[in-house]
């Protein structure tokens, strides 16, 4: 999966959820989008994870 920005990647989520919540995929494409929303929770929970470690650190240098 190319280099998405947390944004991007939430939204692209969201359109998938709302996609399966009006039952719009049939039973192949609902694979498929299943393990596609699996891979960017995991980018949007690596990039926040990256964020909360910078955070932190900036903060860190400030005491």
């Amino acid at each position: 999966m190319e280099t998405k920005k947390y944004e991007e990647a939430l939204h692209q989520l969201d359109e998938i959820v709302q996609k399966m919540e009006r039952n719009e995929y049939g039973i192949d494409e609902l694979a498929e989008q299943l393990k596609k929303a699996k891979e960017l929770i995991k980018l949007c929970k690596d990039q926040l994870t990256k964020i909360d470690g910078d955070i932190k650190k900036i903060l860190e240098e400030d005491k």
